[in-house]
């Protein structure tokens, strides 16, 4: 028997995310509104890339760039979001 043809997006395949991520969109939002401007609720999610901008940017402007956390957290809870693998956020 032979194994069928890779096909991208193919549920199972490596490379791909395959079901929900096992961390909550409520903890990953309320944490990105608290602590937003060190970028908490994204290194939580997975994403260190926006969590060290988050901070860098928050640094510079002396907490002024908080407010990028604060909106970010609000979108979270709002719309969800993916972990670091690229699977949605669990309820």
């Amino acid at each position: 028997m032979t194994t069928p043809p890779y096909q991208p997006g193919y549920p199972n395949q490596p490379g791909y995310p395959s079901g929900v991520s096992d961390k909550s969109k409520v903890v990953a939002g309320v944490l990105q509104i608290v602590l937003g401007t060190f970028g908490i609720g994204r290194f939580y999610m997975g994403d260190t890339k926006t969590g060290v901008i988050q901070l860098i940017v928050s640094l510079v402007t002396c907490g002024i760039g908080g407010i990028w956390g604060f909106v970010d957290g609000i979108l979270i809870l709002i719309n969800g979001g993916v972990d670091g693998q690229g699977r949605p956020l669990r309820d």
